[in-house]
């Protein structure tokens, strides 16, 4: 099954060199063992663009669908066997990025 491991954070700025070889240490263990699928990190919420073409015409606007303290910085797109191995995955992932990591399996 397909898990998406999103990390959310609070604060401006990328990861820290400290942080980006956790992440790096992290990344290489999900590809030698099987988990790895995809990953990436996103544009702070001011370089987001919305579009809702669910009208007559289509509407472009500035910024995150949604303000909030919180935003998603990040993902994985993982593969694990059950839940449980998803959240162990997940909580290794958050201890490397050093940020929360919310967990959603694929329909």
């Amino acid at each position: 099954m397909q898990y998406l491991l999103s990390v959310i954070t609070d604060r401006p700025g990328l990861a820290t060199a400290e942080e980006d070889a956790a992440i790096d240490v992290f990344n290489d263990r999900l590809q030698t063992e099987g988990h790895w699928v995809f990953a990436g990190g996103l544009g702070v919420p001011d370089t987001a663009t919305t579009v809702d073409n669910r009208g007559d015409e289509a509407i472009f606007t500035d910024g995150p669908f949604l303000e909030s303290k919180e935003f998603l910085i990040g993902f994985w797109i993982i593969e694990a066997a059950d839940l449980d191995v998803a959240l162990k995955l997940a909580a290794e992932g958050s201890k490397a990025c050093n940020r929360k990591v919310e967990v959603r399996p694929f329909l």
